[in-house]
């Protein structure tokens, strides 16, 4: 047995079959301890014996393999990643080795290792070959595992192990003499094998279709077993890059009558289900089997209800023409087909609508009274213009308009604003919110508030009973280990205030006047200038702690959104004076940020006859006024090309709001809240802070205003260039306090247009709680738009997906409101031509026939509507116009 691990430990892979077979299998069994206490050592050498490891984790693989006498053991070990990374992962004389180790065991026992090997996922394309070799041996069906599939569709293409890399895949799969077993199992994997789709051209005698077509030819493969498997692996769905190998080979094998009949369910399951394309494609097969008789009446119907259903416009309307030609063959079928034609209305584009409605009218004979009565029903699915139209032609079964109530609009409601908790924490209370934050990442507004004040007030009532609870629950942070103090500015969020707690931190950083923590940093950044705000008053806060001379905190929000009422705020003051305390400078500053600018409340704040009661008096009243706001329009710099962001960014004209100097801070705050007062365009350069929004948001949740004119460049960003995210914090920021005025509106109109669908629908979102709070200003809204798509900021489509998904919410009034003051922008001459021209008419059609809006229209709307032509952009033109003038003047009401 010492030869063995002699032999191991040299590395010598090529002595080791010799020796072992000489062992009987107790004998084997003995030595597996001996070989584990070796693979656990070679495990933990450091890269100094990198080069000796190879070898010994190769000579180790071997010997384990050839001691362990349980297929499940054995497969374990030649699976083993630590092993197999010692060697060649696909060296020929590794499997040799193992091979010469394993040949003299039972075929039922290689099998089994063989299979197992096989199911283990990681592993299985490294040990293709070893399988492969096993499986001859022991004379057994191949594994199924989609694994061992993958790697067997490889080898055939790419010529592994043991053949050469020239033989071509055409070639390899007439030599395999399992390749009937293993052509089946490609339509079953879970995903498709990466080879089958490699080769690019469908002619090439190499590509996958052309040399399994030429195995059906040779007789070698079933016809049967390629179609059947395409057939059910396009039902299957997943992703359409994954699919085309299957259609391609559908295409080659060329179905003939019979096979595409005998598939009909499977070609209707498609139609309603698959990707787009594909569905297509189905649909094209059906529509072939219906013009030469082969599809019943039945069938067409049970294939239209699936189709009918699809967003895709060009899906529903071929289904119509199709629905036309098998009426027009055989009239017997319009009680099958118009119900099915009947699916339609429902549809979003109204022009569909239209189309169906038009087909059941011409199709639809004077004594088919129940087949009217039926289908009069389903026309309540239709737009009221159409309904009007259903009522003409299917009598009262569409539904009595004489009668019908006036339009309410129905708005979502406006978010709830949850009040911060009444009482203060407990103590285990705080320790256990502490704990939990410092691992957890961005807190809320109402947990960092909750945690900050906590920690003031019982380290005010009881520093060392604080000390005592927090320091096991924050044992395992960094700053908490040895006997060295941290700096002030290595810490962050709340732990600093912790670890000032705990002594872990210098005293000497946290003075009154020490430099913030994280000053210098960002500093032209907006998101870095609140950041300072924060991280002052972090470092005040743990200040404070250490001395213990704040009973609470001034600047503790009563909202969650971050807002503090200003009767709050003035018996926080009197309490302060009732005890003879000082208010921290920052925390006052803070707590002036975010008091609720109410005139009602100046009195009582001057009667407390104190400096910060006179501040908080003029702040409530006129120093707290927002800035001012410039806005123009930015002209590209020409001087500057290229393809990367900063250089697009320049050279493109956008909408640049400006905020102006607010000298009270400059006067009255700390120096941490200068830069929030100083003029800020928001320049636009690419900013990779990610800002901890429920902390920096809240430093001025009642000044959306300014918020706003910050956040517009990253909105820009998102509409204009391939920015992403700035939408969520715009849905926010509308939840905040403060005017809602030009800024907002700006920065919610660039959303609409955002490039990525989650950033249009926070947009959408921020839109709707304006308008259920009553603070939504259309005709602002709809000129912003309107200028957002003269410069090319906002694209139509985008503009339309948005504007669909408002009126969806049942705010068609809102909507409305909003496309008729941007409308004239693409009415324009030579803009109508723009992409998404027509979705934005059909929305805005929709939105007048529903709401029942009348008035003359946007400018422009009667020339496109009186172009000749049937364009989508002349026809939607013409429907907004007609509806327009159909309308009758009717009031609205609101309903949030």
């Amino acid at each position: 047995m010492n030869q063995i691990l002699d032999a191991v430990r040299a590395g010598r892979t090529s002595l080791l079959p010799l020796l072992i077979k000489r062992l009987t299998l107790p004998e084997r069994r003995a030595l597996l301890p001996e070989l584990t206490a070796l693979r656990k050592e070679v495990r933990d050498w450091d890269w100094a014996r990198r080069r000796e490891h190879g070898g010994v984790a190769s000579a180790l693989l071997v010997a384990g393999a050839g001691c362990h006498t349980g297929a499940a053991a054995a497969a374990a070990w030649i699976g083993s990643r630590d092993l197999a990374e010692g060697g060649a992962a696909r060296g020929s004389s590794r499997w040799a080795g193992l091979l010469a180790v394993l040949g003299d065991r039972e075929p039922a026992w290689l099998g089994d290792v063989a299979h197992r090997l096989a199911a283990r996922a990681v592993t299985v394309e490294d040990n293709y070959a070893l399988i492969r070799e096993l499986i001859g041996l022991a004379d057994c069906p191949v594994p199924t595992t989609d694994g061992f599939v993958h790697a067997w569709a490889e080898d055939m293409a790419f010529g592994g192990y043991p053949r050469s890399s020239h033989h071509l895949l055409s070639v390899a799969l007439r030599e395999d003499p399992r390749a009937a077993e293993m052509v089946p199992l490609l339509f079953q994997t879970a995903e498709p094998a990466a080879t089958l789709n490699w080769y690019v051209d469908p002619q090439a005698p190499d590509h996958w279709p052309s040399a399994l077509t030429a195995l059906v030819r040779e007789g070698i493969i079933e016809r049967r077993v390629l179609v059947d498997g395409c057939v059910a692996r396009l039902l299957r769905g997943g992703r359409p890059g994954g699919l085309k190998f299957y259609q391609v080979l559908l295409q080659r094998l060329d179905l003939t009558p019979a096979e595409l009949r005998e598939h009909t369910a499977d070609w209707i399951a498609m139609t309603a289900d698959a990707p787009s394309v594909l569905a297509g494609q189905a649909q094209q097969v059906l529509a072939g089997l219906s013009e030469a008789g082969e599809l019943p009446a039945e069938r067409l119907a049970e294939m239209s209800a699936g189709v009918l259903f699809r967003p895709e416009k060009k899906l529903v309307r071929a289904q119509l023409v199709l629905l036309g030609k098998a009426l027009r063959r055989d009239r017997e079928a319009r009680h099958v087909l118009l119900p099915a034609v009947a699916a339609a209305f429902g549809h979003e584009d109204t022009a569909l609508q239209e189309r169906a409605l038009g087909l059941i009218g011409k199709h639809l004979l004077p004594g088919d009274e129940e087949l009217r009565t039926e289908l009069g029903f389903q026309a309540e699915l239709l737009s009221p213009v159409h309904r009007r139209a259903a009522v003409e032609l299917l009598g009262g079964g569409g539904g009595d308009f004489a009668d019908e109530p006036p339009y309410e609009e129905v708005l979502p409601p406006a978010p709830v604003r949850r009040r911060m908790p009444d009482r203060a924490r407990t103590l285990s209370e705080t320790v256990e919110l502490v704990a939990a934050l410092s691992r957890s990442g961005a807190p809320t507004v109402t947990e960092f508030e909750s945690a900050l004040d906590g920690l003031v007030r019982h380290a005010h009532h009881d520093r060392t009973a604080l000390a005592t609870a927090l320091r096991p629950a924050l044992a395992d942070r960094w700053w908490a280990t040895g006997d060295r103090q941290a700096e002030a500015g290595q810490i962050h969020g709340l732990e600093l205030v912790a670890a000032a707690v705990l002594g872990c931190v210098r005293a000497y950083d946290l003075r009154p006047g020490s430099v913030p923590q994280g000053a210098g940093y960002h500093q032209n950044c907006v998101h870095g200038v609140l950041g300072a705000v924060v991280a002052d008053r972090l470092r005040e806060a743990a200040h404070h702690a250490v001395s213990g001379t704040l009973p609470f905190l001034l600047a503790t929000p009563s909202w969650d959104t971050g807002s503090l009422e200003p009767r709050e705020l003035v018996e926080r003051l009197a309490a302060y004076g009732r005890l003879g305390v000082r208010p921290a400078p920052v925390d006052f500053a803070q707590a002036l940020l975010r008091v609720r600018r109410d005139p009602a409340a100046a009195e009582a704040a001057r009667a407390l006859g104190t400096r910060e009661g006179e501040r908080l008096a003029a702040w409530i009243t006129t120093a707290g006024e927002p800035p001012e706001l410039l806005r123009r329009v930015r002209e590209p710099d020409l001087s500057l090309r290229g393809h990367w962001w900063g250089r697009d960014w320049e050279t493109m004209r956008r909408i640049v709001v400006e905020t102006a100097e607010r000298p009270v801070f400059q006067a009255e705050f700390p120096q941490s809240f200068h830069k929030l007062g100083r003029p800020r365009t928001g320049n636009g350069h690419r900013c990779y802070w990610v800002p901890d929004d429920a902390a920096y948001g809240a430093v001025l949740p009642e000044d959306r205003e300014t918020q706003a004119a910050w956040l517009l460049p990253e909105v820009t960003v998102c509409a204009a260039l391939d920015g992403r995210g700035a939408g969520a914090r715009l849905s926010r920021l509308a939840e905040l306090g403060g005017p809602a005025g030009p800024a907002v509106h700006l920065a919610v109109a660039t959303g609409l247009g955002a490039r990525h669908p989650e950033d249009r629908l926070a947009a959408v979102d921020a839109l709707l709680v304006l308008a259920a709070r009553g603070e939504l200003d259309t005709a602002l809204l709809g000129q912003d738009v309107a200028e957002l798509l003269r410069l090319g900021t906002v694209k139509p489509n985008r503009l339309a997906d948005a504007a669909r998904t408002i009126a969806a919410t049942g705010a068609y009034a809102t909507t409305w409101a909003v496309l008729d003051g941007a409308l004239p922008a693409l009415l324009a001459a030579g803009a109508g031509a723009a992409r998404g021209a027509g979705e934005l008419l059909a929305v805005a059609a929709d939105c007048v026939e529903r709401s029942g809006a009348g008035g003359p229209g946007p400018e422009g709307l009667a020339a496109v509507a009186s172009r000749a032509g049937s364009s989508r952009l002349v026809t939607q033109a013409r429907r907004l116009r007609a509806a327009l003038a159909a309308a009758e003047p009717e009031a609205v009401a609101l309903v949030s």
